[in-house]
């Protein structure tokens, strides 16, 4: 049974679509366990001081992951071990050794620094924690900065998992990545309390590495501590670095956002963290699938010379990622405390905590489209060779976000008029702690940002998008418009039939809400004669399974 399910997911790509919707399933997978692992934190400690302290403590970790892994990711090392491998095997695992050697040297090197400047580095990125919770996020930090460790050897090792097909065992590295940070809460924490929660992180960071070190090992493939090739580093470094501090940006937008959250209030950051993680469903089910599957074929057009077949995939790619967004974004926000109650309305997770999560979610799902064709975009330049594009666009939305979120920290203080039009709209005006939506709604001004500039900067680089592509759009947004309007009157309708003191009676009153309105945006979309909808129940039909799976990059994942 095993061998048959490597030989099923081994199999050659025949589609986009296929591709697409096969990473999309992995992406549901992992997701899904997320959903469990964010229940079981919500339930136990509500969106309060511990959780704060627990995302908080991510942040400088996090840093030092991007920073190192994303300078041997996935993108830039296949592409030299290919091509020393079609020298020797042995070729191939000596570049790998100098290459683990320098990365080794250097995260190890950041980790320890980073070990002993915990105390300042916390003090200074935190502002609004007390002395009391410095110490404890020190404490976590410190323990946390094992993982960038192993996640980073991991993301080195998932380049020859890649390179050798061994796409199943890579699959499945991020959802053994949460299994470890469900046995934190589980089992570690009533044994360690607070450090249990970081030591489940490493676990879950081990375990995504030691799934793969017996494929490292049965390759030949494992490699040795060496004296670096300097030279050969630097070529690496060269081709890695515009796309690490493009990831760096976003990196550090997120901790300048985190930072701001603990001026916000206690539970501003766990309500700014799990609402994230809400809004990264359709994101990376839809987003990052079709930017992830385009990508092989975009490069090998571009490397052709085929200029006008890339631009018409690229076009393809756009309008299913419109497709699928723009209802995504409709129903993220009609059905946003639905999803936040089933989600993670347990425990001490408590009502007041449900509405301030979802009214977050609604201002996160505003941007969902932005940053959907944002990464399809950015890919199709990465494969065009043309690496500071997204550079660019990575620095001016990071500086519209940040300054978007000292703007409106001021304007809902000083200018209340300003809070009370959002808590209106968002139907939290009775509660506290609502300063903290300033957060969710800047990264979605620079998300919006960030996706205008890109499209204006196609448009000049390469030409402007098929015809298909805008009467895609209209298209999918006036379907979405309704199925909006369906769904939140279904919602009404379902109020009375189902219990909503109920986790049952929420979820069966949301999904069904949310079914019926697709369904009506179904039939709109066929009434106009939509060309995805066709295009889609023919992929369906194909035995998708049948794709080869392409692993998501490490350093772009949301685990």
């Amino acid at each position: 049974m095993v061998k048959g399910i490597f030989r099923l997911i081994e199999r050659e790509i025949s589609g986009l679509h296929e591709a697409a919707y096969l990473l999309g399933v992995f992406a549901l997978l992992s997701q899904i366990l997320g959903f469990f692992r964010d229940r079981l934190l919500a339930s136990n400690f509500g969106a309060g001081q511990i959780l704060d302290m627990y995302y908080a403590a991510f942040r400088v970790p996090d840093l030092i992951f991007i920073w190192s892994a994303s300078m041997v990711s996935l993108s830039v090392l296949i592409p030299f071990l290919s091509n020393r491998r079609d020298e020797s095997k042995e070729a191939a695992r000596v570049f790998l050794s100098s290459v683990f050697s320098a990365f080794f040297l250097f995260i190890v090197v950041v980790s320890v620094v980073a070990f002993w400047c915990a105390p300042t580095l916390i003090g200074m990125l935190f502002p609004g924690f007390n002395g009391e919770v410095v110490t404890e996020t020190v404490f976590l930090t410190r323990i946390m900065l094992l993982q960038p460790i192993f996640l980073g050897i991991s993301n080195l090792f998932a380049s020859v998992t890649q390179l050798e097909r061994r796409f199943f065992v890579y699959a499945i590295s991020p959802i053994l990545y949460n299994v470890g940070l469900i046995v934190g809460v589980f089992a570690l924490y009533p044994l360690m309390g607070l450090a249990g929660l970081a030591w489940g992180v490493v676990l879950g960071s081990l375990l995504h590495l030691g799934i793969q070190i017996p494929v490292m090992m049965n390759t030949g493939m494992m490699p040795r501590f060496c004296i670096p090739d300097w030279g050969l580093i630097k070529k690496v470094l060269m081709v890695s670095l515009p796309r690490t501090l493009a990831l760096s940006l976003q990196n550090i937008t997120i901790l300048l956002l985190t930072a701001l959250g603990s001026l916000l209030g206690i539970g501003s950051i766990a309500i700014f963290n799990l609402s994230w993680n809400l809004q990264s469903v359709p994101l990376a089910i839809v987003g990052a699938s079709y930017s992830l599957a385009a990508f092989p074929t975009l490069a090998g057009l571009w490397t052709k010379g085929e200029k006008g077949v890339f631009i018409s995939t690229l076009s393809t790619a756009m309008r299913h990622v419109l497709f699928w967004s723009m209802p995504a974004l409709v129903l993220f926000v009609v059905l946003r405390a639905q999803i936040v109650r089933t989600v993670l309305g347990s425990g001490a997770f408590d009502w007041n905590d449900t509405r301030l999560t979802a009214a977050a979610l609604a201002l996160f799902a505003v941007s969902v489209v932005a940053q959907s064709i944002s990464l399809l975009f950015t890919r199709g330049y990465y494969a065009a060779g043309k690496t500071r594009t997204p550079l660019l666009v990575a620095v001016g939305g990071a500086l519209l976000t940040i300054c978007s979120a000292f703007l409106f920290s001021k304007l809902f203080v000083q200018t209340p008029i300003v809070r009370y039009f959002f808590e209106s709209i968002l139907r939290v005006s009775d509660l506290p702690g609502t300063k903290m939506l300033v957060l969710p709604l800047s990264y979605s001004i620079g998300a919006i940002g960030s996706a205008l500039i890109f499209w204006i900067l196609y448009t000049k680089h390469f030409q402007r998008f098929q015809v298909a592509v805008y009467h895609m759009f209209w298209q999918s947004f006036a379907s979405s418009v309704i199925m909006g309007f369906v769904s939140y009157s279904l919602l009404n309708v379902l109020s009375t039939v189902y219990n909503l003191h109920t986790t049952l009676g929420v979820f069966l009153q949301g999904f069904l809400a949310g079914i019926g309105g697709l369904a009506f945006g179904v039939c709109v979309l066929y009434l106009l004669g939509n060309v995805e909808i066709r295009e889609i129940w023919k992929t369906l039909h194909r035995k998708i399974w049948k794709a080869k799976f392409i692993g998501p990059d490490p350093t772009e994942t949301t685990f």
